[in-house]
């Protein structure tokens, strides 16, 4: 989960501060009960010499010894007070035990041939500095409250400009063209990104417009010489005077300047982004019977039969040029590697299918398949590809969010399967026709 610089400013500011607040609070609670203990041990150091001089000045001031101690017990300031007999048990010193659910200090010293147990009781005291204590540590938890408060607020302050900076960013993403203005910044960090992203933007921009300049020339200076030589073939083909061998040879240029033509559109498409929004519903059989249509010679010359297994009347919604460049180029592929069998195209929830019986590809090229300049095995010289047409197959597909799936075995054939969304329902379209296979 991605959280705010605001967010993360107040979170560190606040947790940081909170942990001060608690170790100062509880290092004055430490230091307080320490000074306490000491402050009681000097109370009865003082006061356990006064008693023992005073009684020894003048013994009938002893309270009544007690047998079960072998001792006198002396209380300060507050009536006798019982102890338990496990009281005999204690050294001489100071000891706190608790007797009725109250802490009493007790002062062990020898006296003549027993020993005097004088007792002290704190209680009250100790009670209201739990009180004081309290009150620290409840207005610890306040001041982290209100800690949390003021961080998220002051964080705003921090991060303002930064968050300035980011709407001015995205409003360059959504198609301004005005540099962002660093004097409007305070901190010199932030001068100096905004420099550096004025500049990065405007090598972007020049880099933008030289690629639709590129795009440009490339569609008129290869479309117009290609529209040319098939132009040329055409009316080559129809002059009686022409042999055999060389209609085969026109009819390879003619198909050659189709592909390259393909190619081009391909290439355009790929480097524009609008692209993306051309989406319209077209018929599929229409489109597989044109990406079959180069290849009718030499499938009919080997003897291999296409199928188009699927209702005539389904449409897809697909931008026109990118889907023929797709099945154009899986259809190429298909044609290539069968040399006997069949071709068969079929659709089903949602997904075409285009499966051939041909050589296959093996089990360790097929992650492959995709990747640029890649070729699964040797093909023969006038079969050659360069692997670029599955890459810019995949390209597309990634560019109009279609899914795309290879299997194949090597010597049992390949079905690729292209995820392709129907067309909405209800609506005619004019390029109705039946599909032949």
């Amino acid at each position: 989960m991605r959280h705010s610089l605001r967010f993360k400013v107040a979170l560190v500011f606040s947790a940081l501060t909170t942990l001060l607040l608690v170790a100062q609070a509880l290092g004055v609670k430490t230091l307080a009960e320490a000074q306490e203990e000491k402050l009681i041990a000097a109370l009865i150091r003082d006061d356990i010499a006064n008693v023992l001089q005073g009684y020894r000045a003048n013994p009938a001031l002893l309270p009544p010894f007690d047998v079960r101690l072998n001792g006198y017990v002396s209380a300060a300031d507050q009536p006798p007070v019982a102890l338990p007999p496990t009281t005999r048990e204690l050294p001489v010193g100071t000891h706190e035990i608790v007797l009725d659910d109250r802490e009493i200090h007790i002062a062990v010293v020898p006296f003549g041939t027993g020993r005097l147990y004088r007792v002290y009781d704190f209680s009250v005291y100790e009670k209201q500095f739990r009180k004081v204590i309290n009150v620290l540590m409840a207005g610890t938890g306040v001041f982290a409250l209100l800690t949390i408060w003021l961080s998220y607020g002051l964080s705003g302050l921090l991060v303002r400009q930064v968050a300035g900076l980011a709407r001015q960013v995205k409003a360059l993403r959504l198609g301004g063209s005005i540099p962002i203005n660093p004097g409007k910044y305070d901190e010199i960090e932030l001068v100096g990104l905004v420099e550096a992203f004025n500049d990065y933007h405007g090598r972007m921009a020049d880099m933008i417009e030289r690629e639709k300049e590129f795009t440009g020339n490339v569609s008129h200076e290869l479309r117009t010489p290609l529209t040319t030589i098939k132009t040329s073939c055409e009316l080559l083909e129809e002059d009686p005077a022409i042999g055999a061998k060389s209609r085969v040879r026109l009819r390879q240029i003619v198909r050659a300047a189709d592909s390259m033509r393909e190619l081009v559109n391909a290439l355009l498409l790929l480097a524009r982004e609008e692209s993306t929004q051309d989406v319209e519903p077209v018929r599929l059989t229409r489109m597989i019977e044109t990406a079959l249509a180069p290849f009718a010679d030499r499938l009919a010359r080997n003897g291999v039969k296409t199928v188009i297994d699927m209702d005539s009347n389904v449409h897809i919604a697909a931008n026109r040029s990118a889907l023929a460049i797709v099945l154009s180029n899986l259809t190429d592929n298909a044609v290539r590697h069968t040399s006997s069998g069949h071709v068969r195209f079929s659709y089903t929830d949602g997904w075409l299918h285009i499966g051939d019986s041909g050589s296959g590809i093996p089990a360790h090229a097929l992650p492959h398949v995709f990747d640029r300049f890649y070729q699964a095995r040797p093909e023969q010289p006038s079969d050659r590809g360069i692997g670029i047409g599955l890459a810019i197959v995949k390209k597309l597909c990634d560019r109009y969010g279609w899914s795309i799936e290879m299997h194949s075995e090597p010597d049992r054939g390949t079905c690729v399967s292209l995820c392709l969304p129907l067309a909405s329902p209800g609506s005619v379209w004019p390029d109705a026709r039946p599909a032949s296979s």
